[in-house]
C-alpha cells in the first residue's frame, strides 16, 4: 500500500471519529496500519480450502432460562411512580431530548 493512500486512510478515519491528529500521530498510525495490512496480506495467502468454516471454537453454548414473569418481584404502577419527580396520567415525565426546529 502506498504511503500517500495510507495517509489519506488514516486522516479519513480520524475525521470520521472526530479526532484531531498531529502530524506525528498520523505518521505513527501510518506505520501501525501498514504493519497490520502487511500481516493481513500474509494471512490472505494461506490455503484454507480444507478448513471448515466456524463462528466459534470453544464448544460453549448459551444457557438460557425460560422467560417467566415473577409476580413477587413486580411493582405496581403506583409503587413504580412513588418516587418520580414528575408524572402525568400514570407515566414518568422526563426532559425532552429531541428539539423541534
Amino acid at each position: 500500500m502506498a504511503k500517500s493512500s495510507t495517509t489519506i486512510d488514516v486522516r479519513h478515519v480520524a475525521e470520521l471519529a472526530q479526532l484531531p491528529l498531529s502530524k506525528e500521530k498520523v505518521n505513527r498510525f501510518i506505520e501501525q496500519l501498514t504493519s497490520v495490512l502487511h500481516y493481513m496480506s500474509k494471512i490472505q495467502k494461506l490455503d484454507t480450502s480444507g478448513v471448515k468454516a466456524t463462528s466459534q471454537v470453544t464448544g460453549l453454548e448459551n444457557i438460557s432460562r425460560q422467560d417467566e414473569v415473577d409476580t413477587q418481584r413486580m411493582f405496581t404502577q403506583q409503587q413504580a411512580l412513588s418516587n418520580a419527580k414528575r408524572q402525568h396520567k400514570g407515566f414518568f415525565v422526563v426532559k425532552s431530548i429531541f428539539h423541534q426546529e
